[in-house]
């Protein structure tokens, strides 16, 4: 009933929808949190840049929304690739006619352990590929034409409080925290540009399934990295798990891209260089 009713106000104070006109690249947006952000996005009247590694689930989002009278594009690629990163600019601006508005940067998975290569492919994946989309994207977000520019990286409450195992996930997810502070600080003053931290919590999505049920991602080299808590261990921690959240469960995937598009949005005006926690409660 709430969402019903947020959706009846941002109609009637925008009704050719409140992202009407803008051009958005959603990484990691294949599946989740970032297809649903996608999705909502495109509801309100922004053109999509899908991307994802995995080119059917990106391919898959983008005719969704095509084919329910929205407007988006799929540009799969690895974001660990800096040429294509590139490309994905470069794609993104031509199916913006030349402009770019919102970068959401939510690309990631966790790893979690304390080998060399488990800590440079998350910081990779959470540091060094959001700023290297940045700065591709820089000429678009570097001007004054008086229409509005976003950046919102995706953190997590382990890089807010860090999370016993995560040493590797929890720095990257701190890191993207100055990430959107730095940018806030030196585009906001010319240019206008907003950059803003999103910190989940407990948010119902792969990373948070259980690991039997055989959820993965492929690394770069062609690695499997499963996904998931083991059954027992998240059974375990499910009986006690939302005695600190005050709503007492955890979020869905659609409450945590509403929030996604809440920041993107003309609602959100002034709000700059934040990190905003979403976690029903817990850690307040």
């Amino acid at each position: 009933m709430a969402e019903k009713r947020v959706a009846q106000i941002a109609g009637h104070l925008f009704p050719k929808g409140m992202l009407s006109g803008q051009v958005a690249i959603v990484t990691g947006s294949g599946q989740g949190i970032g297809a649903e952000a996608a999705n909502l996005f495109a509801k309100e009247g922004a053109k999509v840049v899908v991307q994802d590694i995995d080119a059917a689930k990106a391919n898959a989002v983008a005719k969704a929304i095509n084919d329910a009278g929205g407007r988006a594009t799929a540009v799969p690629g690895d974001m660990m690739n800096a040429e294509y990163i590139n490309e994905l600019v470069k794609k993104a601006a031509e199916f913006g006619g030349g402009k770019i508005h919102i970068i959401v940067n939510n690309a990631g998975f966790t790893w979690d352990g304390m080998t060399d290569k488990q800590w440079d492919t998350i910081i990779a994946l959470h540091n060094t590929a959001p700023f290297r989309l940045v700065r591709a994207a820089a000429p678009y977000f570097r001007v004054k034409d008086g229409e509005p520019r976003n950046i919102i990286n995706i953190s997590s409450t382990s890089g807010v409080n860090g999370n016993a195992g995560q040493i590797n996930y929890g720095t990257a997810k701190a890191g993207v925290t100055g990430l959107s502070k730095v940018i806030a600080k030196e585009w906001g003053p010319s240019f206008g540009v907003r950059a803003n931290t999103i910190a989940f919590g407990h948010i119902l999505t792969r990373l948070t399934a259980a690991k039997e049920e055989g959820a993965f991602v492929t690394t770069p080299d062609g690695g499997k990295v499963a996904l998931g808590i083991p059954k027992a261990q998240k059974e375990a921690r499910e009986s006690t798990a939302y005695a600190d959240i005050p709503l007492r469960r955890p979020g869905t995937a659609t409450e945590a891209a509403s929030v996604i598009l809440g920041v993107a949005s003309p609602l959100f005006s002034y709000v700059n260089g934040q990190t905003i926690m979403v976690t029903g409660g817990r850690n307040m």
